[in-house]
């Protein structure tokens, strides 16, 4: 059976404790970047179901920290 990454990641991640999952999350974070799959797997779930609400503060969290464009 050939597993796509998507399932391969979910499937790391089931039956962890909520411990274990903050700590993948933050284990990822700002590391190599082949991290970088899984943290997209993990918004994608957390986007998926979840409300209007912390969509609208997950965007507004990620404007606001985004680095201004320069213009000339």
């Amino acid at each position: 059976m050939i597993m796509s990454l998507r399932e391969a990641i979910v499937r790391r991640l089931q039956d962890k404790s909520s411990e274990e999952l903050q700590d993948v999350i933050e284990s990822s974070i700002g590391h190599d970047e082949r991290t970088l799959p899984g943290l997209g797997v993990i918004f994608e779930i957390i986007w998926q179901h979840s409300g209007e609400d912390l969509h609208n503060q997950l965007v507004t969290t990620l404007k606001d920290h985004l680095p201004q464009g320069q213009t000339s």
